[in-house]
């Protein structure tokens, strides 16, 4: 577990309005997931920095319990064009403990990385957490996903 500083940075992508109740968030970021791949919404982001994709959890209405919004997307250089359909956003940064995890995709890495996230004794602000999936992320069952979570 390290403590990094993140700088700024601006996301165009796709977003969806979800909560962890009821799994109701593994279906909808499944979906959104989808929506991305079959849209090939990578290739349609303009200014894009480069292809790693960026899962962030943000708008929380309170903490992990509570609604939040999930945007799928790349870092971009400016938000001067953002397609019908999409989100740009910008982000602060600040502290963030970075976490990773390696293995299938398919066989649940990644709610298995956010619940045991969930049972840290981390000091949380839930402004914007995010997944990075980058080189390493290219093959599905041997990924390997790198998780920021926003400090105090």
């Amino acid at each position: 577990m390290d403590r990094i500083d993140i700088e700024p940075f601006k996301i165009i992508g796709i977003s969806v309005r979800t909560t962890n109740e009821n799994n109701q968030a593994g279906k909808d970021i499944a979906d959104l997931w989808r929506r991305f791949m079959n849209d090939k919404i990578l290739e349609a982001i303009p200014n894009k920095i480069d292809n790693t994709v960026y899962s962030i959890y943000t708008d929380y209405e309170s903490d992990h319990t509570k609604p939040y919004t999930t945007i799928l997307g790349c870092k971009v250089a400016n938000l001067e064009t953002v397609p019908e359909g999409m989100v740009g956003r910008s982000f602060n940064g600040g502290n963030y403990i970075k976490l990773s995890a390696k293995g299938d995709l398919m066989k649940g890495l990644i709610i298995n990385k956010w619940l045991e996230i969930w049972q840290m004794n981390l000091e949380r602000v839930f402004t914007a957490d995010f997944e990075v999936f980058g080189e390493k992320a290219q093959n599905p069952t041997v990924a390997e996903i790198d998780f920021l979570i926003a400090v105090k």
